[in-house]
């Protein structure tokens, strides 16, 4: 077992829990991104042991961090809004740079990618003037039809959650159920929270699949996808500045301290990728032409 994905899950586990955040972003900060989606995308192979040993711990720790972090991160949202937000901001911008230098971005980002980089930042901004729909009392009790709207919605956040710069827990507020898997983890209602849960294990089965082979067929486009997607992302968690010199200095601080972070866990020399990650980046050159 890897255990060292204990932590790794918790940090993971955590972003999942704010609305604009995206677990995928702070997987591709540790360097994982790439063995993430091969290990969920192989759980049912030959070789289910290696991954199972990969993803288990792993999955531990956003669960930790769901059921322990839940309260917290409403409370930080709610007290400490604006700081919490620059936080995070400062991580998404920080892995900017690691990403560029895994895109090469100089050397094989043509117009077609700047393309996608932009018109993909632009969608994903334009979220943030979207009313989330939340009006509606949190589900407390589980009937069919409630199930199906439930799973259906954790297959649509897992599909964000596995994408860097978008957010599973802010598709869960387009949709109207982001208080109710809030409510689900923080009073342990069990049957709303494996609704939920069954959804989002499926669909990160399927969507794990789906973006590996775009990542191995078309990988520059989707370098240039991801960093669109984490661009435009920054539009949508931006709080807006404080009006008070304090709230002012403490974003600040906790931008730097975000950014920091970022850029120290995603430098070369602390990026973990795994050898399969390796192996697929000296193939690069060999599928670039299908791009």
């Amino acid at each position: 077992m890897e255990w060292k994905n204990i932590p790794r899950g918790l940090l993971m586990g955590i972003t999942d829990l704010i609305p604009g955040v995206s677990g995928g972003t702070v997987a591709f900060i540790l360097g994982i991104y790439d063995r993430l989606l091969a290990s969920i995308s192989g759980i049912f192979s030959r070789e289910w042991k290696k991954h199972a040993a990969f993803l288990m711990p792993l999955g531990i720790g956003i669960v930790i961090a769901l059921l322990l972090f839940s309260r917290i991160i409403d409370y930080l949202l709610t007290s400490h809004f604006e700081a919490t937000q620059f936080f995070f901001m400062g991580l998404i911008l920080g892995v900017l740079p690691y990403l560029a230098r895994q895109a090469e971005v100089k050397k094989n980002f043509k117009a077609r990618h700047f393309t996608v980089m932009i018109v993909l930042g632009i969608a994903l901004a334009a979220t943030a003037w979207i009313q989330p729909n939340e009006a509606a009392e949190p589900i407390v009790s589980l009937t069919v039809p409630a199930f199906f709207l439930l799973f259906f919605s954790g297959w649509l956040a897992s599909m964000a959650m596995l994408l860097p710069g978008i957010s599973g827990s802010f598709i869960l507020l387009l949709i109207g159920v982001y208080s109710t898997a809030i409510n689900a983890l923080t009073t342990f209602n069990i049957p709303v929270a494996l609704a939920i849960g069954s959804g989002i294990i499926i669909g990160f089965l399927v969507s794990s699949k789906v973006i590996s082979y775009l990542l191995q067929n078309f990988t520059h486009v989707m370098y240039a996808a991801i960093i669109g997607l984490i661009l435009g992302s920054l539009f949508v968690i931006f709080p807006g500045f404080a009006s008070d010199t304090s709230a002012l200095i403490t974003s600040g601080i906790t931008f730097a301290a975000g950014l920091i972070l970022t850029l120290t866990f995603s430098s070369p020399k602390k990026t973990d990728l795994a050898g399969a990650v390796e192996e697929k980046r000296v193939s690069t050159n060999a599928i670039s032409n299908k791009e």
